[in-house]
């Protein structure tokens, strides 16, 4: 099975399940399988990164009301009044301290090895006073995660890679950070340039795993993530029948 390379959600979505990658990556499948799971929470993360993107350069909590008003209609959810009042004060005192923001919602594709791609979107790329760049990902969870978890997170190694690509700068020039607009926190870390390395190299070695797999080898893997999973309704491990996987498979062609 060919594969040129990952995004954050692409690599996820295979270290979540096989199965998962195979349906929506493979076959191209929607994430409409699994009537139980709420938009809520994707609707909600998606209109508050659209207003902080749309807001970089508001001075006054009005003006981001203002932004907040005008895309409201754009997104289903309920309530969280409060919430969006909360992530607008906090992102004008966070924003406040910045210096230059270079990109907003930055797409990337580099080839961080000869055969090897990474893309994604970015949703900040700032540049300091010393030269030195801070990697933004705005995070509308409640839960923040640690140094730690930061450290090891795949997404925000891809994302220094990537940048140290696009902007021929070491490793060490670059600072990955989780903004946390509810809370007000930025939780930020910088990688050792060798952990970044072995990192891209896991990361082909998994591209040539993929590569070697056939169809059949993308196996469903049970685990915490079912419940919220979009193919949850055509997937063996929780019921489905062959005539059901075959029917959304078929469907998916038209």
């Amino acid at each position: 099975m060919y594969i040129k390379g990952f995004s954050p959600s692409k690599l996820n979505t295979y270290t979540e399940c096989e199965l998962k990658y195979k349906y929506k990556y493979i076959h191209y499948l929607k994430e409409e399988y699994n009537e139980t799971v709420s938009k809520d929470a994707l609707q909600y993360g998606s209109y508050i990164h659209k207003i902080l993107e749309d807001g970089v350069e508001c001075s006054s909590v009005g003006e981001l009301r203002e932004h907040a008003t005008r895309l409201r209609d754009n997104y289903e959810f309920k309530g969280r009044e409060a919430d969006t009042e909360k992530c607008l004060v906090n992102f004008l005192k966070f924003n406040k301290n910045l210096t230059d923001t270079v990109s907003t919602e930055m797409r990337f594709r580099e080839n961080v090895l000869e055969d090897l791609e990474v893309n994604g979107i970015i949703d900040r790329v700032v540049k300091g006073s010393t030269g030195k760049y801070l990697v933004i990902d705005y995070k509308t969870s409640k839960r923040e995660k640690t140094k730690r978890e930061l450290f090891n997170d795949p997404q925000m190694m891809i994302y220094a890679a990537a940048i140290a690509k696009i902007y021929s700068v070491n490793i060490n020039e670059i600072m990955v950070a989780h903004f946390y607009p509810l809370t007000g926190n930025l939780v930020t870390i910088s990688y050792l340039p060798s952990h970044v390395k072995n990192f891209i190299k896991r990361l082909d070695e998994k591209k040539w795993k993929i590569r070697k797999k056939k169809l059949v080898q993308f196996r469903p893997r049970v685990n915490m993530f079912c419940d919220w999973c979009g193919y949850k309704g055509i997937c063996p491990s929780h019921g489905a029948t062959d005539k059901t996987i075959e029917e959304a498979l078929n469907k998916s062609k038209k």
